[in-house]
């Protein structure tokens, strides 16, 4: 669960959203495999996110990426909420348009 809500890491400090969750599942990936997985989906996803806020600041340079950005943070607020409250039932959760980097 710390994985999946060290994101909201990413309002305070840039690329938090990425740091804490790795962070989380260095030091704990070998305790346990749900954390292993969980961790692993998190990164995958926050780092996802960060390429599609990339995409639409550039995209911004034509407007539509004005319109891009908040739907795409309300996406991630709402996709994290959900994949903690999840975790921490011990049920797997995997993020919807989410690039799977690490495997």
């Amino acid at each position: 669960m710390l994985c999946h809500l060290g994101a909201f890491a990413g309002v305070v400090f840039p690329f938090g959203n990425i740091i804490l969750p790795l962070v989380f599942w260095i030091i704990r990936k070998d305790e346990s495999a749900f954390v292993d997985d969980q961790g692993k989906e998190s990164l995958n996803f926050q780092i996802s996110l960060s390429i599609y806020f990339i995409i639409a600041g550039l995209l911004g340079l034509i407007l539509i990426g004005f319109f891009m950005l908040p739907i795409i943070g309300v996406f991630g607020v709402i996709c994290v909420i959900i994949a903690a409250m999840k975790a921490n039932k011990g049920e797997k959760y995997r993020y919807p348009l989410c690039i799977r980097f690490i495997k």
